[in-house]
């Protein structure tokens, strides 16, 4: 599945709905340019896991011809667009508060399940990488080890637990713990058999870190899940959805609110500081490929042609809030078209990849 004999893998940020979405343009773009079926590697984190799960329960359906699957938008793109439709993060906040034996995070899982996945596990629900098919990891943040949390079709993993090949969870429940943002969602409960774990860190107490694990949002830890992605593959893209950092008129005095503001600035500097990083592989050439953000300027890209000007539309994209709330055709279509321009552009201008200009809007109805 090698690009000119170099390896390709994308990683879909979070970001709610809004994040769903512009992956989705994103993935869409991928396809139209036949590079989908040329991806050797796809990580993912909260809302960006939602459509990675969706491409992963549906690669063996898909039908590729060099590299481009004719009906992903009937297997792919349509189920996102109508999931989106739907407002499930209330509900589950809701019944999540008033059932003592479920959690909100349970009912996010069962929503999930119903809607998109229908049982399917990480072992029956995952493509085995191999030749034409990628390996997929959904990222979720182990609130007990401080790490990232793997879901892969071959094992679970934490840098610190070692590694499960035997465990298996539902696919709903991989991305469902990926999108567990807290403290609403989380934690989200993994109960697993200690024996079934292998390597791993000599921690006095890991088998009962092993047996029941708490799990949260994967972009705790990291909110474009680049980790297993820069040095796996040759060709590193980044579809970040990520909303930008709040700047607030007064620092918030209440205790909770304070503390919450604590942990939104500790996430964004975790994820300036990975970004400033892979920019700076980037430009130093010690990696190649393209990074773009739903914040990212069309006018970024000196000297490229794009299929739309930067405007007072896209601008308004990053400021969509961060939910599991309906969304409108026309937002919908807005994300998704906005994703798919700037990664048509990053493609062509930064990762140097051999690709057609695009010159069509995937969503014609609502054209930027």
């Amino acid at each position: 599945m090698a690009v000119d004999g170099k390896t390709l893998g994308i990683a879909l940020s979070g970001g709610g709905f809004r994040a769903t979405l512009f992956g989705l343009g994103s993935l869409w773009c991928l396809n139209d340019a036949g590079l989908l079926g040329k991806l050797d590697r796809v990580t993912s984190v909260s809302g960006g896991s939602i459509i990675a799960g969706v491409l992963a329960h549906r690669w063996n359906e898909l039908k590729f011809d060099n590299g481009r699957a004719g009906n992903f938008y009937e297997l792919v793109a349509q189920p996102i667009c109508d999931f989106c439709s739907r407002t499930i993060d209330e509900s589950a906040i809701l019944w999540g508060g008033v059932n003592p034996f479920k959690t909100a995070g349970d009912y996010l899982a069962e929503s999930y399940d119903d809607a998109l996945f229908k049982g399917a596990t990480i072992k029956n629900g995952l493509p085995v990488a191999a030749e034409g098919k990628p390996k997929f990891i959904i990222y979720a943040t182990n609130l007990q080890t401080g790490r990232s949390f793997r879901f892969r079709q071959d094992m679970i993993a934490d840098w610190m637990l070692g590694t499960s090949t035997k465990t298996d969870v539902s696919l709903a429940f991989a991305v469902a713990a990926s999108s567990a943002f807290p403290p609403v969602f989380s934690p989200v409960k993994l109960t697993t058999d200690p024996d079934h774990w292998e390597s791993g860190v000599a921690l006095p107490n890991i088998r009962a870190l092993r047996q029941h694990i708490a799990l949260a949002d994967g972009g705790v830890y990291d909110n474009m899940g680049l980790e297993s992605l820069v040095d796996n593959v040759d060709i590193v893209l980044v579809s970040d959805a990520g909303a930008p950092f709040e700047i607030v008129d007064s620092a918030p005095e209440d205790y909770l609110v304070q503390l919450g503001r604590v942990r939104d600035i500790l996430i964004d500097q975790t994820r300036a500081l990975r970004k400033r990083w892979l920019i700076e592989d980037f430009e130093a050439k010690r990696k190649f490929g393209g990074f773009w953000g739903i914040g990212t300027r069309l006018a970024d890209f000196p000297g490229a042609s794009g299929m739309t000007s930067d405007s007072a539309t896209t601008m308004a994209l990053e400021h969509i809030p961060t939910r599991l709330n309906a969304f409108n055709a026309q937002t919908q279509g807005r994300l998704i078209n906005w994703g798919y321009a700037l990664c048509d552009i990053s493609l062509r201008s930064r990762a140097k990849l051999p690709v057609e200009a695009a010159t069509q809007w995937p969503v014609a109805a609502h054209p930027l």
